[in-house]
């Protein structure tokens, strides 16, 4: 199987202070000649992190730079490591180009249609390699500048989901490579305003530890602080179809994550 496909891979806006917002699993464009080879279901794009442009649409007034992808992460994963190695061994996980939803049932129509090594490699020249250009690029940039560069990664998933964890996933799980990420001090910041947040429940480092996006890119060391936020979409929209953004919903967690950013801003501008 080839691909191709005419969508960019992101769109990007850039800002004026040392964060950048990442949002890697927004995107729901499929190439035509690829929806054909999914199932009725894979081409609703159910996995999607529905809505997270409009739920951080503070992100700019606050002067973050934001990139956002715009193919579905059916068709690749930008928040796995390119050579689509697990991110958590022994857990059940989805690969770099899945073939199956959260649910477990099939992408594709057929086992023939799922894609190979060349048509994986295709998918990863086309999308994976420029969004990640993209992102290293925007925090060089930002570090140059400022001195320092904050990488905040959106993402969003149904509250409940058997494949992944038991029970119900706290609403706001902070990941930073199990402490590599970034400083412990501002871990800790973002979890006391997270636990601060009446009515909604979080963790740090619990079942979601930060994606290769925020392993690869934190580098506290030098300068680059990365946190992956994982929150339930029972937060802010329906969980089922028609997967609706509920703006009274939405209201009550948007100044939590406002809160959040900011302290990572003030973070950042106390260290510079």
């Amino acid at each position: 199987m080839s691909f191709s496909t005419t969508e960019p891979p992101f769109r990007f806006r850039q800002g004026t202070r040392p964060l950048l917002v990442s949002m890697p699993h927004v995107g729901t464009h499929v190439p035509p000649a690829l929806a054909a080879r999914f199932t009725a279901e894979a081409r609703q794009v159910h996995d999607t992190d529905w809505h997270l442009e409009r739920l951080y649409d503070f992100a700019d007034a606050l002067g973050a730079s934001v990139l956002v992808a715009t193919h579905s992460r059916y068709v690749i994963d930008l928040n796995r490591p390119p050579d689509g190695a697990s991110l958590y061994p022994g857990q059940n996980v989805t690969g770099l180009c899945p073939v199956d939803t959260f649910d477990e049932t099939p992408l594709y129509l057929d086992a023939a249609d799922q894609p190979g090594e060349a048509e994986i490699a295709a998918r990863r020249d086309a999308i994976w390699h420029p969004y990640h250009a993209k992102l290293a690029e925007e925090l060089a940039r930002i570090k140059a500048q400022h001195g320092i560069a904050m990488l905040w990664d959106a993402h969003s998933i149904r509250s409940v989901l058997p494949r992944f964890f038991e029970g119900k996933l706290p609403d706001l799980n902070l990941g930073t490579g199990k402490g590599t990420s970034c400083d412990p001090a501002l871990a800790e910041r973002l979890l006391s305003i997270a636990k601060d947040a009446t009515g909604y429940t979080s963790v740090l480092n619990g079942r979601f530890t930060g994606g290769y996006i925020t392993r690869h890119h934190g580098q506290p060391q030098d300068g680059q602080h990365a946190v992956q936020l994982e929150m339930t979409q029972s937060s802010y929209m329906q969980e089922a179809m028609p997967f609706d953004y509920l703006p009274g919903v939405a209201a009550g967690v948007q100044p939590h994550l406002q809160r959040m950013l900011q302290a990572v801003l003030d973070f950042a501008e106390a260290a510079r």
